[in-house]
């Protein structure tokens, strides 16, 4: 088995990478490829950004979101977080048997002292009844890859505010997130194990699995300055493109209502492909002018906070909503929290 590691922490660049590997590397043996990112959040394959993220807490705090092209659940990571896959041809007997590709991540961790840790379900890693890893797969043409996330100290504060979108104000289609309780893995390891940085837990793990003393014995996979070019240019066409990680969601029914002192204005839209497809306004404001025309200015706009204040840049909101302030509109409309 070859082993490759990138210094990269953009998530994007970093599943670039795994696709490329995917589809392009020798694998006349297996790859293991390990990586680690900055705060972000990947979606599922056939997930809803608007129903699975809170939009305004992740833009807010610049938590980066792209969409991954395995299925399964949104997860966040930041880095206290280390990625692992295994990159491989399919032999025809793998899809699925997530526990073929678990195993030697959960001896590694056993041997670091977190001997409670194994696979429940079909995909999940969990020790005393928590979730800290999420696993999934992609075969296409003869090859496949299995990967997994691990978490050692990431921040399980932010979880909750990022991935938590309340109900009531939101129906769509698309695959929903199972939310489990979730755990770091670093108290449950021995002492020694404990005060690693996150990339000495890589190469710990990393030396485990590949069963050598020092990482100067495995056998690298090396990217030359071609295919460097190449995971730029899938960055570049998927996992960085707005239409990937949003246009690709499924349509959604969303319904944003709030009183203020000087009425109540209920916003209604579909979205489809990432763009408004319908919007209808009620409410008892006082505003004048038709609100309908308001709509049309926002039909085919994207539904980003960004484009949705350009689109709007030119645009007089008080005869529409009377006297109510024109940045509450806004945050209304497009709001996620």
């Amino acid at each position: 088995m070859k082993y490759l590691v990138t210094d990269q922490r953009d998530i994007r660049y970093n599943l670039a990478l795994e696709t490329y590997l995917m589809e392009h590397a020798d694998l006349t043996e297996p790859i293991l490829y390990f990586y680690i990112n900055s705060p972000c959040i990947i979606l599922g394959a056939n997930q809803n950004a608007y129903e699975e993220v809170n939009l305004d807490y992740v833009q807010r705090n610049k938590i980066i979101l792209t969409r991954r092209t395995s299925g399964g659940g949104a997860v966040f990571d930041d880095l206290g977080n280390v990625s692992f896959s295994f990159i491989t041809k399919d032999d025809g007997h793998s899809n699925g048997n997530f526990l073929k590709f678990t195993e030697p991540v959960l001896a590694a961790l056993h041997a670091m002292g977190a001997t409670g840790a194994e696979l429940v379900g079909r995909n999940d890693l969990q020790i005393a009844g928590k979730k800290f890893s999420g696993n999934a797969m992609r075969l296409e043409h003869g090859r496949m890859f299995s990967h997994g996330t691990l978490m050692y100290d990431v921040d399980l504060s932010v979880i909750e505010k990022a991935l938590n979108v309340p109900k009531d104000k939101i129906a769509a289609k698309g695959i929903k997130s199972v939310h489990s309780r979730v755990t770091n893995l670093k108290p449950f390891f021995t002492p020694d194990y404990q005060r690693l940085t996150i990339e000495e837990f890589r190469d710990t793990l990393a030396r485990k699995i590949l069963q050598v003393s020092d990482l100067s014995s495995a056998r690298e996979y090396l990217l030359d300055d071609t295919a460097k070019r190449a995971v730029t240019a899938i960055n570049q066409k998927i996992f960085n493109n707005w239409d990937w990680v949003y246009g690709n969601s499924p349509a959604a029914t969303i319904q944003h209502r709030q009183h203020f002192m000087q009425g109540t204005i209920d916003f209604r839209l579909q979205i489809k492909q990432g763009l408004i497809s319908y919007l209808k306004i009620y409410g008892d404001f006082l505003g004048q002018a038709d609100v309908g025309q308001f709509a049309t200015k926002l039909i085919g706009v994207r539904y980003d906070r960004q484009t949705i204040v350009q689109a709007l840049a030119d645009v007089d909101l008080v005869p529409y909503f009377g006297k109510i302030d024109r940045q509450a509109i806004i945050d209304l409309l497009v709001r996620q929290e």
